[in-house]
């Protein structure tokens, strides 16, 4: 369970430091949480990768939702629009990942570590 509540944690980071960074265009105090938001982003994922979740899923399940959440929350905060075409695309990234993460189990459960 640790592994992913810091994987939420980078989650949330990454998304606060992207954000930010949009709004530092405007007020140039927040590259600070830029930075901050990125390290402490990372970190959890490492420690993620170091509590044993595999690569493909921390980072797909990061990368989904981290866009999915920037962008939504763009919206909200910037004014920012997104098309139909833009919410299917989330749609199929974030179901992708539900893939990866599928199939991440069934490998664990054959024992098999490559598809080579």
């Amino acid at each position: 369970m640790t592994k992913w509540l810091l994987l939420a944690a980078a989650i949330v980071t990454e998304v606060t430091a992207s954000l930010s960074l949009r709004a530092a265009i405007d007020h140039a105090v927040l590259y600070v949480v830029v930075v901050l938001g990125y390290v402490a982003s990372f970190s959890c994922l490492a420690g993620v990768l170091r509590r044993g979740l595999p690569l493909g899923v921390a980072y797909g399940v990061w990368g989904a939702l981290g866009v999915a959440l920037t962008a939504v929350l763009s919206v909200r905060l910037f004014g920012e629009a997104i098309t139909p075409v833009m919410w299917f695309g989330m749609a199929l990234v974030v179901a992708g990942v539900v893939l990866v993460e599928l199939g991440s189990h069934s490998a664990r459960r054959h024992g098999s570590r490559s598809v080579a």
